[in-house]
């Protein structure tokens, strides 16, 4: 029960507390993406621009090159800057980010699942926020070498969030709430994408200067996370001013995870799930499309089509706003879909995975083929952003279904292999695209169409929205003590799921 001093800060909150929580994680995700993503617009400004034309006769067009746009042409885009940085140096540049975000995931997950998400995710996007400030001294002072080991330790930073979040989501909210909450949240890294992007092009524009956007970004940061240890706990029990409606409602719905006495993560266990196999393999598909995307567009922008700082700000940022309202509105539309009955979870996360892998894959090459028409090109990313918000009511909320205990490892898992394609999709364009030419990035957009649903169809055979045996040690260890007096695992396997699920609903 509450106290005097509680329920007076309780009614301070006019929405439930996992409402506060999936908001200042909402906010965690834009923060992390907006000090990601913000060297990406940076860094058009930055280099020598290799493929800068002034002419609007199309002539260029033969060498896979645009003619500026009109405002480029009418003078309000530079040169670049003074960096001779190729483009295979700036591949290894953006990429180095995710060198350092994959190794910090299942550390990450781990301790959260052990202590609760909410320090370790608030200090790693606090680490991050200091890195991103100091950036342009490192980068004035160290050049190449510097900047690449300084984005290194970047994603050391950021590698804590998504586990973390699994972490606290798996703790606060109940399973007919998750996948609208969970779309909402981690709809974060669209919103982060179009407030960096728009934000970062406006901003260089008006100082004429790349720097601002590193100060403005990592300050934001480090207010969110004065205001997010104030009011935001690792669970509904240590939190001192939920309201007792609130806890019992969830008390009810879900249980209490204790953590302190969750044991050893099992493994063997999930490295041998095939539906959490099945889970990586989306997840790979999904990152290799979003980074590509969210790393290169601005240099596609810039290189390609000749767009100036402003017009790249905004019509880069313009495919993730439809992504963050579309897969918002997936999100509400699945959950009520699964509480009406008309479809079951793992059918559910199958139907919105295809989705954002088929959408983004054939839209993205058709912008291929549009050649110079800008509002053409602009409007099939939109659309290919846009249903990849299926994503996050289909594979990214799927950890949370197959082990709410371990879900912040199994987020750790899938997300950091995926993020190995984070390595991999910007040198590839680096690679790939020397001459920055249409033609070119043609090459990489067909790469991706066949990454996208290879990986779909893997998803769609071995994938599940069930509740899985390693979930609950005890579950496992009578699993074992079958196998050993050779009983049929199979009918085991089915007889844990459902002894599980009676777990949860009893709770």
């Amino acid at each position: 029960m509450l106290n005097g001093w509680q329920k007076t800060v309780s009614k301070c909150f006019i929405i439930p507390q996992r409402v506060v929580l999936s908001i200042m994680g909402f906010l965690a995700i834009v923060n992390a993406y907006t000090m990601r993503i913000c060297l990406s617009m940076a860094i058009t400004e930055m280099v020598v621009k290799r493929n800068l034309t002034s002419d609007g006769d199309g002539s260029h067009l033969d060498q896979g090159v645009c003619p500026a746009s009109d405002e480029s042409s009418g003078g309000s885009s530079s040169n670049g800057g003074t960096f001779e940085w190729d483009e295979q140096l700036q591949g290894i540049i953006l990429g180095a980010f995710f060198w350092g975000y994959v190794i910090t995931h299942i550390p990450g997950g781990i301790l959260s699942e052990k202590f609760g998400g909410k320090y370790t995710l608030g200090l790693g996007i606090l680490s991050t926020a200091i890195f991103t400030i100091i950036t342009p001294v490192v980068i004035n002072w160290g050049g190449a070498p510097w900047l690449i080991a300084l984005r290194f330790l970047e994603g050391l930073g950021e590698g804590t969030t998504f586990p973390a979040l699994s972490a606290l989501l798996a703790a606060w909210v109940p399973l007919k709430e998750r996948s609208k909450l969970g779309s909402f949240v981690f709809g974060g890294g669209q919103v982060g994408t179009i407030f960096g992007q728009f934000v970062s092009g406006y901003l260089i524009s008006y100082y004429g200067t790349w720097e601002s956007v590193f100060y403005f970004f990592g300050i934001i940061a480090i207010i969110w996370f004065l205001i997010f240890v104030l009011i935001c706990y690792k669970d509904p029990e240590s939190h001192p001013f939920i309201k007792d409606s609130e806890k019992e409602y969830l008390r009810q719905e879900m249980g209490a995870l204790e953590r302190p006495n969750l044991p050893p993560t099992p493994w063997k266990a999930i490295f041998t799930c095939v539906p959490m196999m099945a889970l990586v393999c989306a997840q790979i598909g999904h990152d290799f499309g979003f980074y590509i995307m969210a790393t290169d567009l601005p240099k596609y922008m810039s290189d390609v089509l000749q767009f100036s700082i402003k017009e790249n700000g905004l019509y880069s940022a313009l495919p993730y706003l439809f992504m963050w309202v579309f897969s918002v509105g997936m999100g509400f539309i699945a959950d009520w879909m699964i509480v009406k009955g008309w479809i079951n979870v793992t059918n559910t996360r199958k139907l919105y995975t295809t989705i954002a892998s088929v959408g983004p894959a054939c839209f993205m090459v058709a912008a291929s083929y549009a050649g110079c028409n800008r509002i053409l090109v602009v409007i099939l990313f939109t659309i290919a952003m846009a249903t990849m918000g299926g994503f996050y009511p289909g594979m990214k909320v799927n950890a949370l279904d197959l082990s709410p205990n371990y879900a912040g490892t199994l987020m750790a898992v899938t997300n950091g292999i995926g993020a190995l394609t984070g390595i991999l999709g910007p040198f590839l364009v680096g690679v790939l695209t020397p001459d920055a030419s249409l033609y070119q990035w043609r090459i990489v957009f067909w790469i991706a169409f066949g990454v996208f649903n290879v990986t779909n169809v893997v998803y769609i055979i071995w994938a599940s929205g069930e509740i899985q045996p390693f979930n609950n040690p005890e579950l496992m260890k009578k699993l074992n003590d079958s196998e050993a007096n050779q009983q049929n695992p199979i009918n085991t396997i089915e007889e844990l799921k459902r002894d599980n699920l009676k777990q949860i609903d009893n709770k």
